[in-house]
């Protein structure tokens, strides 16, 4: 098979195997995992075992570890620092040790299916792992990131990144002969201590210097290349010097992240990271032998229950320990329990020095295959199962819905704000100068504590759950704004009003347009999407210092929200609007509800057959049994109790009410 025809089937199964997983709503790394099982030489065989292969595997954990390393921070893990070197710190350090004492006792129980010390030392590194992209991803996608389980999570995780590297520096040594292995370890060891001192004493101000000369050149192609020469550059230094690629790019990584252009490098380098990481992990789907499997299931689904189990009963005793709560450990346990793409990498390089024989290399390979698997489901239901394993749980959760309840409780006609950031402290400000009562929801405990302190109305509580937005007083509520930028929860959210309490308008925020229709048929009344309002006042200040009168500026901002934002597109008139001048009141554009009841003229007839259109008035939803739908058809029948909003003048409206009535 030629170059070419590789890379084409490659990313023909790496297209295939992530459009499929994502309309599954599963993270993409289980679609190559899956897509290199099925196109590997010991399933369908379309691409046998080459070494063409193994060197984009190579490249992709190059990449990996290059991300990893620009992430790292030395702020956050100061910050982080009773979690990181507490509970992941445990947690490794244990999976370890318990590795090297099943390997003692199989020794002596069962000598002949007993494995050297030198390969539990590494598989029980490579058992410590978890998934730094699937959880990172989901912690993301459920808004739990900044929850006491999601810090928990992210600390380990980033000791889990860190303990790689020393595990990638003695492994090759630990492939050396007995009498010569602590030597080699030795000669590794001060290899590493003298690379890392090189480079983060002085590689630290020659990077700084030498991206500032070739930014300075203004090409984008330019920087690009540097990059990827740098990335690849340490990379070979390390490799040169006896230790490993990975090595080399973490601590490229680690030089970019103390620069000032480490954003630039993240944008540029995500493509490339990406591609590589598929490519690698179709790769160790490809290694996965089907046939060895099947014939050892047995050994393989024992290999997947103990492990994930172990991890997940050992972080739920240490998080217990640290004094979590029982769901906080319990979510903990769940999410970091499967095995993670690290596992691959430091299994790929036993199995390259030879410490682990090619059978147990595929049993181990399949349990961490289908643990991966099994990731997103245990985090789906983690809820769940927190509940049911933990009665002190079911305590705190009462605890903090009575809590919403109760604040709650004394409000009606109130505005219920989900996420208490920036957008939604700025909305409860307003509503605070209009005397409009509220209620915000924010899963931040800093935020909720801080704010809480200063007297303003903020509990802590998802909103993506239904007994919180019941508790936070959804049906007596006027309305219900989604102040982050989040389409998942935000379609979560809308699920459950139009359940609970359809009769409540929704406001939903997004980053731009492009799931402004999923939203608005989910039942949201307005979607304000943040491009276009930065792109309005962009475009009104530049008018403005190029000399287009402020009128005409105010009317041309004023005529594109009306042509994108329908509940702008007039207003309900009240009584205090009477204080504006009658002339231009009059001809104000507003909006007027009028419900019909029974004897009405319009019942029975068409939207179409009342021809409001010839009085310049526009039907801009019907509200019909709890249910608003926008725009109505033509040809919609008007029934008792149908409630149409209006568009137009006052005078308009006055004729289409009669005509209606």
């Amino acid at each position: 098979m030629t170059g070419l025809e590789l890379t084409l089937l490659l990313l023909l199964a790496a297209v295939s195997g992530v459009v499929l997983f994502r309309y599954l709503n599963l993270p993409p790394i289980l679609g190559y995992l899956t897509a290199g099982i099925l196109i590997g030489p010991h399933a369908l065989g379309w691409i046998p075992a080459s070494q063409e292969g193994m060197h984009l595997a190579e490249f992709g954990v190059v990449f990996l570890m290059f991300s990893i390393g620009l992430e790292f921070s030395l702020p956050k893990l100061n910050a982080m620092r009773t979690i990181v070197f507490g509970l992941g710190l445990a947690q490794v350090g244990l999976t370890i040790a318990f590795s090297l004492l099943a390997q003692q006792v199989l020794q002596w129980l069962a000598p002949q299916y007993g494995v050297s010390w030198q390969a539990a030392l590494i598989l029980g590194g490579a058992l410590a792992m978890s998934s730094t992209a699937v959880a990172s991803k989901l912690l993301t996608e459920r808004l739990e990131i900044d929850s006491a389980h999601g810090r928990q999570i992210i600390g380990v995780l980033l000791f889990q990144d860190l303990a790689v590297v020393p595990l990638l520096i003695i492994a090759p040594a630990l492939g050396a002969e007995p009498n010569v292995m602590l030597a080699t370890l030795a000669v590794a060891l001060l290899k590493a201590l003298l690379v890392l001192a090189f480079l983060l004493l002085l590689g630290q101000r020659l990077m700084r210097h030498w991206l500032h000369i070739v930014a300075a050149r203004r090409s984008h192609e330019l920087f690009m290349l540097n990059l990827l020469l740098m990335t690849l550059g340490l990379a070979w230094v390390t490799e040169s010097a006896g230790l490993s690629l990975a090595l080399g790019a973490f601590l490229a990584g680690i030089l970019i992240a103390e620069t000032e252009y480490k954003i630039q490098v993240e944008e540029d380098i995500k493509p490339f990271r990406h591609v590589l990481l598929g490519l690698f992990f179709i790769t160790i789907g490809m290694q996965l032998d089907l046939g060895i499997v099947a014939s050892h299931l047995s050994w393989v689904l024992f290999l997947l229950l103990i492990p994930v189990l172990f991890k997940f009963g050992l972080i739920v005793l240490l998080a217990r320990l640290l004094r979590a709560p029982a769901g906080v450990a319990v979510r903990t346990g769940l999410y970091l329990a499967p095995a993670g793409e690290f596992a691959f990498v430091i299994l790929n390089q036993a199995a390259g020095l030879n410490l682990v024989g090619p059978l147990v290399t595929q049993v181990i390979l399949a349990s961490m295959v289908l643990s991966m698997l099994a990731a997103p489901f245990l985090i789906q239901y983690s809820d769940k199962i927190a509940l049911r394993l933990s009665a002190q749980e079911w305590m705190l959760q009462s605890l903090a819905l009575h809590k919403i309840a109760t604040q709650a409780v004394a409000t009606e006609r109130h505005v219920v704000i989900c996420g208490y950031g920036r957008s939604g402290q700025h909305l409860a400000r307003l509503l605070e100068q209009e005397n409009i009562q509220y209620i915000a929801l924010d899963l931040d405990p800093d935020r909720v504590r801080e704010a809480t302190a200063a007297g303003e109305s903020v509990v802590y509580g998802d909103a993506g759950r239904r007994e919180t937005l019941a508790a936070a007083g959804l049906n007596r509520a006027a309305a219900l704004v989604v102040t982050y930028a989040n389409t998942a929860s935000a379609m979560k959210v809308l699920h459950h009003v139009s359940q609970m309490a359809p009769q409540v308008p929704v406001i939903v925020r997004t980053h731009d347009d492009s799931d402004l229709d999923k939203l608005l048929k989910a039942g949201a009344a307005e979607v304000v999407p943040e491009i276009i309002e930065g792109s309005l006042m962009l475009a009104s200040h530049a008018l403005l210092l190029l000399g287009v009168p402020v009128n005409r500026v105010v009317r041309q901002v004023r005529e594109t929200r009306d042509a994108r934002y329908g509940l702008l597109r007039g207003f309900f008139h009240g009584a205090d609007d009477l204080s504006h001048d009658s002339v231009l009141d009059q001809e104000a554009i507003r909006l007027h509800s009028v419900t019909l009841h029974n004897g009405a003229a319009s019942v029975g007839r068409t939207l179409k057959e009342i021809e409001l259109g010839d009085l310049l008035v526009e039907v801009t939803s019907l509200r019909r049994h709890n249910m608003r739908g926008r725009t109505p058809n033509p040809e919609t029948l008007l029934q008792v109790g149908d409630t149409l909003v209006l568009r137009g003048s006052a005078e308009a409206l006055t004729l289409a009410e009669q005509r209606l009535l």
